[in-house]
């Protein structure tokens, strides 16, 4: 007890708070196959040095693909070094380890002169173009849908298996889990990230957090540390958190979808100023959501990276496994949605549920602000919504892409991701996707193995 605190003849107990010294700060950026990679700097050296200069690193930082860390492409090779500098802006200390710090790194050939393949800076650019064209803000807000696994022998063998076998918004599921999940929540409000609900998901050892949404690079960040709590806390309790899309092929997948809005002068001008309009969305609103539904199956490559992304896009599975929209309808790949409170007839955001937990955020809303931009160009509209499960119907609706090599084939017909998204930063993206099509079709159950990637 510290005495020190004495006043009026009273004795009062001080808490004396011992501050943690930071002894080293890590640098995160997302590569192009989605993966999460470091490196680590003592803060002294930090501080003296890195703060301005960064650290150099090897261009085939973005030539690297899910299985490999051999350079994939021509482009990219061990000959070149680029700077990775730190975004001060989004040092936090981090929650299961106090005496470090990490914050998100930016790419440069040299300060002052961004990198062609920086995933942030190609959202960035995007993001300009659209606030330059039209005065519009892209938010964003992610759903992140996870496994749970424990370790366990199986067949004589120690293996991860799903932490538990409850269902959808289980009361079971989530007391079990409660001191893995209150770990989370108390770790992603020190990082300032809002949390607006979490749950058991319907699959085995599921669960689901769902994020606030922010301006869509914030939003992008906020995942990737999200990611990185949800696993390291789950370390701590002895357990496996992974976000590949489909782990169990006879359950249910995990995705992370997104909800996208449009603001203008902090307001929000996806929605309709009044219950007339003909979808509950402004003419705005209507016009980039048009252009994100025309583009979708070009889009996926970005969203939905790893051939086993589309064993999780199946029709009834609320993964929007046909090539339409609809109002609150999950069967659907683009979902429009209401804000409590606004009323049904209004629409605030809608959800892009093909999105998934393999994706680098930075590329997915950067590829989603292209498409939505060239709605906006030109005027596109939307077709009728459907307010039914798309496979009752027939035949009357496309699928879409259900393998990545041919998601592939619609992005090489489609050149509208080529100028805002940077000629040489999409070759490398299809040259990655393409070999892990390659690798993943000559070793099909290699994909158990990424529970540790991602």
């Amino acid at each position: 007890m510290d005495l020190s605190n004495c006043e009026n003849g009273g004795v009062h107990e001080v808490k004396v708070v011992v501050s943690k010294e930071v002894k080293l700060v890590r640098i995160i950026w997302v590569d192009a196959s989605g993966q999460h990679r470091c490196r680590v700097i003592p803060s002294t050296r930090f501080n003296d040095v890195v703060k301005k200069n960064g650290i150099g690193l090897s261009v085939v930082c973005m030539a690297r693909s899910s299985h490999t860390d051999v350079p994939i492409g021509k482009n990219l090779t061990g000959a070149g070094e680029i700077r990775l500098l730190p975004d001060l802006s989004t040092k936090r200390t981090v929650p299961w380890m106090e005496q470090e710090e990490m914050v998100m790194g930016d790419m440069y050939i040299k300060p002052g002169e961004a990198w062609e393949y920086c995933p942030r800076e190609a959202l960035r650019r995007v993001f300009t173009v659209l606030k330059n064209e039209f005065d519009l803000e892209m938010k964003a807000g992610f759903e992140i849908e996870f496994l749970l696994l424990k370790k366990a022998v199986k067949d004589g063998k120690e293996d991860w298996v799903p932490f538990d076998s409850s269902l959808y918004c289980s009361t079971s599921s989530y007391d079990a889990a409660a001191p893995f999940l209150h770990d989370v929540v108390d770790s992603l409000n020190s990082l300032n990230i809002t949390v607006e609900q979490l749950h058991a998901e319907a699959g085995k050892g599921q669960f689901e957090f769902a994020l606030g949404y922010t301006t869509c690079l914030t939003a992008a960040d906020d995942l990737v540390y999200t990611r990185e709590v949800i696993k390291a806390v789950a370390r701590k309790h002895g357990l496996l958190a992974t976000f590949i899309p489909k782990y169990a092929m006879d359950d249910v997948g995990s995705g992370c979808h997104v909800h996208i809005s449009l603001w203008q002068n902090g307001k929000n001008v996806l929605m309709a100023t009044d219950k007339s309009s003909k979808h509950g969305m402004s003419t705005i609103g209507e016009e980039f959501m048009a252009g994100v539904l025309y583009h979708i199956p070009s889009i996926l490559p970005f969203i939905a990276p790893l051939p086993n992304s589309y064993d999780r896009i199946q029709p009834n599975t609320f993964s929007g496994a046909y090539h339409c929209w609809g109002k609150d309808n999950r069967e659907v790949p683009i979902r429009t949605a209401s804000s409590p409170g606004i009323g049904v007839t209004l629409v605030s955001n809608f959800e892009v549920k093909s999105f998934d937990g393999c994706a680098n955020p930075y590329l997915g809303l950067a590829a989603i602000l292209c498409a939505g931009l060239d709605g906006l160009r030109y005027h596109l509209q939307l077709p009728q919504p459907i307010d039914t499960n798309p496979s009752y119907m027939g035949l009357k609706f496309q699928r879409l892409p259900q393998s990545l090599s041919e998601a592939l084939e619609h992005l090489e017909k489609n050149n509208t991701f080529t100028d805002l998204i940077g000629e040489r930063l999409l070759a490398a993206i299809k040259e990655i996707r393409k070999a892990e099509v390659k690798y993943y079709s000559k070793h099909q159950d290699a994909y158990k193995q990424l529970i540790q990637h991602y």
